[in-house]
């Protein structure tokens, strides 16, 4: 182990993020199940804007905001291809998408979300695979403010939801398709976002 040129190598390839100029460690391992969101996300991302101006990316790139906050968001959607450089994106993405870990919850949902909104992300998700829902936020003058919450429900859910008398307490109106503000006509089902989780 006295190879230094090994060990630097290591640390260079540690995960972190600057938040307000402190430096966080990532988690180097996501569970399973934040992995499938994520790749799910970015598969459906990438599907839906074949042949159009904007571009989705994966988990692993840096998102240069300022001199004191760099963020890995899981997925996102970058529409201005003049902030995409060889060393990641360089501004705010359009959309951004965090898939919540026990390590990570409280910064997504808090300051790394105020710092997202005053950047000029103008959409921005927060998925909980425990819960098996996502909520969406909406960018209005500088604010991300929560626009709707998405929950997953089985094709039986469905049905026994579909089966209760309109006006009984327990139905709900379920969502079941996010349209996303970056582009026309796109639109994703949450039974994909959630596939095998």
């Amino acid at each position: 182990m006295n190879n230094l040129a090994y060990i630097d190598d290591r640390a260079v390839k540690e995960k972190t993020e600057l938040i307000d100029g402190k430096i966080y460690m990532m988690s180097p391992r996501p569970r399973i199940t934040h992995a499938l969101a994520s790749g799910n996300i970015f598969r459906e991302f990438s599907l839906n804007l074949r042949g159009k101006k904007c571009t989705a990316f994966c988990d692993g790139v840096d998102v240069f905001l300022d001199d004191k906050n760099r963020f890995v968001p899981d997925a996102m959607i970058v529409c201005n291809p003049d902030i995409i450089k060889e060393d990641g994106i360089h501004g705010a993405p359009d959309l951004v998408v965090e898939v919540l870990s026990k390590t990570s919850a409280q910064r997504d949902k808090g300051r790394k979300r105020e710092i997202y909104a005053k950047a000029g992300v103008k959409e921005y998700w927060i998925v909980d695979t425990w819960g098996k829902y996502i909520e969406v936020y909406y960018n209005q003058n500088g604010w991300l403010v929560l626009d709707s919450t998405y929950f997953y429900y089985t094709e039986e859910e469905k049905r026994e939801n579909e089966a209760l008398p309109d006006g009984d307490k327990d139905k709900v109106k379920i969502l079941d398709t996010i349209k996303l503000s970056v582009s026309n006509n796109f639109e994703v089902e949450l039974k994909y976002l959630f596939e095998k989780i």
